[in-house]
């Protein structure tokens, strides 16, 4: 039988669901699993792969030595219309092993059936010891020009370079939930053509510890107590605080932690940092000092507390699907990438802050961050393990401009990130998987090994030969070979110590805590009183709140109160610190670009201004979902969430166009007066989205009908919640609350 064209299976595919689906008034929504809407019928009709879905990308079909082939990406994925083994012989049947009779015994011979199941046995590989849990996208960096302070041909000015990033959390398993507070991984591996580089920073400027030798007693610290495996995914329990309270050079990052930076909004509206101090080096030798910084297009921005908790049980894999929709939608994530630069000076400090000590930022206000490109991630994975899950960072990936430096945290991963891939990968060829693959000619004379995809031409991998005419041959100036910057070496005695300057814990710490507003500073006193009261021992309470007296007094007094335990007096002078700005998320505008808009509907709404109000939130680079009490159409208007399947955490605003009645009462009535409506009463969920939105402060709008929602909920009036004669006019006025992500006068802020 011939097989047909993925694009004549996909005509006919559509079509014929055309003919049962009513296209409705409501625009489209992101998260369609396939690139093909399903029939009811099973297919039978034999035909090519599916193309993938419009937003979908895949690693470049590149040579394990890094040639471009000039090959689809959709080459790498599965061929023809037909079932086959895995060495492409076709398959008549894969329902039923092969069987001495239909009631007998299954044959050793049954080749396909020891395939299939070998296969599968193997399907699954070690999960990474930390950032387990990640997603993953493609996107493009192009360059704003750097060559004032470094040579590295991806920054120059024009200059495009595909990228894959990954997003991850720290502590949780694969299979753990997005929206737990931790740190989030923010890793960006940039294909050059000259060489990969990778950028492998987090979504905090700080980390826990100071050295690199201490990074498996902060993980054991951190993850699930080995006798229980508990608690998944979260720092609120005895052995992190322990080592916490006991390491005060963690108290630093422990503070960022516990802000809002914590849970994250989305991924999307996620700072990064590299958190290392790198050295920069231009086309002439100079170098400098320099710190990488990300800086989200729609500002940074987070979660609320019990909005993290309700996600992570209504929907655990937001920030995934966020980031997903985003890109499906178009709404691109954009970032700018910054840099710091520091004189590069023999005691490698810039105003009296160490900049090899990974505890330490610069204020922004004596370093600005300056612009030298952006990143636009604009395809999402075709498949999440050949991709998210394969993919292999590393801080030696270094490209001719950029190089390392002491901090003793950096030369420790130097080695690890190598190390722990030949157990995930299964050898040291991890780089030739096709999410690895460099965009720039491979000649290394490595050979062998596990899972070797090149087919090495020559007898003589070594150098100097004559055999294979002396190549590959070693690369100068002229040829833009990287240089190990000769930095000079002090004559000293081998100790294991840190310097002076490294045993500052707690200046930094107050820094933070100074730079945050009233309402940020009350999230930091619930997040510290909720972590520690889930500790078991009060004597690591106590002594967690020895170090929050040395941060500050306040702080440490309002949590000594949560917790109903005495404040400690200080041990140490407090820091005469000035506050950072640029630390606080609050007071700022943003673009409200792929926010999600809530449009609650009832039998009585206007359709047609419920539409208007959906293609102007369009419009604006926004998604609007329709709510209702059921599935399918509401006067022509398309549903996108029932009562049941929504909740308010997946919004950004909520608008009420109308005011839903509770759901018939399926039982008799009980007397003659039952069964007539009562137009003082709402669908309680309803009233649970509203009041919930409320005590998130996010903007909430009426109209018509749905006014009477706000007046039964007890919210009328209040800052952020508006009325208007028309659901646009209270969309026009809703879109400036919405820039500054949060209604922020409506949280209570008892700590100043």
């Amino acid at each position: 039988m011939e097989s047909r064209k993925p694009t004549e299976v996909v005509k006919d595919v559509v079509d014929a669901a055309a003919e049962k689906v009513s296209q409705l008034a409501a625009p489209e929504v992101p998260g369609a699993p396939g690139s093909a809407p399903p029939t009811v019928d099973e297919p039978t009709t034999p035909h090519d792969p599916l193309p993938p879905k419009k937003e979908q990308g895949a690693p470049e079909t590149r040579t394990p030595t890094g040639a471009a082939t000039g090959a689809p990406t959709v080459a790498n994925g599965q061929q023809g219309a037909f079932l086959t083994t895995s060495q492409g012989a076709r398959l008549r049947d894969t329902d039923h092993s092969l069987k001495a009779g239909a009631r007998g015994p299954t044959l050793l011979q049954d080749h396909h059936l020891r395939e299939k199941i070998t296969h599968f046995d193997h399907e699954r590989i070690p999960e990474r010891v930390v950032h387990a849990r990640g997603a993953g996208a493609h996107g493009v960096f192009t360059g704003y020009g750097a060559e004032e302070v470094t040579r590295a041909g991806f920054l120059r000015k024009g200059s495009q370079t595909p990228v894959f990033v990954r997003f991850s959390t720290v502590l949780g398993s694969r299979g753990s939930a997005d929206t737990v507070r931790d740190t989030r991984g923010f890793a960006t591996k940039f294909y050059t053509d000259e060489g990969t580089f990778d950028l492998v920073g987090n979504n905090m400027p700080v980390f826990f510890i100071q050295d690199a030798i201490k990074f498996p007693d902060i993980i054991h610290a951190g993850k699930p107590h080995p006798d229980r495996e508990i608690p998944q995914a979260q720092s609120a329990h005895d052995t992190f605080w322990d080592f916490v309270s006991l390491h005060t050079e963690a108290q630093h990052h422990t503070l960022w932690n516990m802000s809002d930076r914590g849970i994250p909004r989305s991924y999307r509206t996620m700072e990064g940092f590299g958190v290392h101090t790198f050295r920069l080096v231009d086309a002439a030798g100079a170098t400098v000092l320099a710190k990488f910084h990300w800086k989200p297009k729609l500002g940074v921005h987070s979660l609320d507390w019990e909005e993290a908790q309700l996600l992570a049980g209504i929907d655990p894999d937001f920030h995934r699907r966020d980031l997903y929709d985003a890109i499906e939608a178009g709404a691109y994530p954009e970032w700018e990438l910054g840099l710091q630069v520091f004189p590069d000076t023999p005691e490698e400090t810039f105003a009296g802050i160490d900049l090899l000590d990974p505890t330490k930022i610069v204020p922004e206000e004596l370093a600005p961050v300056q612009p030298v490109g952006k990143l636009v991630l604009n395809r999402t994975p075709t498949n999440f393990f050949a991709e998210t899950e394969q993919v292999a960072f590393h801080l030696g990936n270094l490209v001719p401009g950029i190089d390392v430096t002491n901090d003793p945290l950096l030369q420790g991963r130097l080695f690890s990130y190598v190390d722990t891939q030949l157990t995930r990968l299964g050898g040291p060829n991890f780089s030739q998987l096709p999410i690895n693959r460099p965009h720039a000619p491979v000649n290394d004379m490595l050979r062998d090994g596990f899972h070797q995809h090149a087919v090495h031409a020559g007898v003589a991998p070594y150098r100097p030969n004559s055999l294979d005419g002396g190549n590959p041959f070693p690369a100068g100036d002229a040829e833009n070979a990287f240089l190990d910057v000769p930095v000079t070496v002090a004559e000293a005695p081998k100790v294991r110590a840190s310097p002076a300057s490294f045993d500052d814990h707690y200046s930094q710490a107050r820094l933070f805590w100074l730079s945050m507003s009233p309402v940020e500073r009350e999230h930091i006193v619930r997040a510290y009183t909720f972590e520690l009261g889930k500790c078991y021992h009060q004597a690591i309470r106590e002594r967690q709140l020895r170090c929050l007296a040395n941060i500050d007094p306040v702080l440490c007094a309002e949590v000594a109160t949560g917790l109903g335990l005495p404040t400690p007096a200080p041990t140490v002078s407090l820091a005469d610190v000035t506050p950072s700005p640029a630390l606080s998320q609050v007071g700022r505008t943003w673009p409200a670009d792929g926010r999600t808009v809530g449009i609650v509907v009832d039998a009585g709404a206007d359709a047609d201004g419920v539409s208007r109000v959906c293609r102007e939130v369009s419009a604006a680079g926004m998604v609007p979902l329709v709510i209702a009490a059921h599935g399918g159409t509401v006067d022509g208007l398309t549903v996108q969430r029932t009562f049941a399947t929504g909740r308010s955490v997946e919004l950004d605003a909520l608008l009420l166009a109308g005011a839903p009645a509770p759901a018939p009462d399926a039982r008799p009535a009980r007397d003659a007066k039952a069964g007539a409506a009562d137009a003082t009463v709402v669908d309680p969920r309803v009233l649970l989205l509203v009041q919930e939105c409320w005590r998130h402060a996010k903007v909430i709008g009426a109209w018509g009908d749905g006014v009477r929602v706000l007046e039964l909920a007890g919210v009328a009036g209040a800052a952020g919640v508006l009325t208007g004669d028309s659901g646009t006019g209270v969309l026009a006025d809703a879109q400036p609350l919405l820039a500054a992500h949060r209604v922020w006068e409506r949280f209570p802020a008892s700590v100043s």
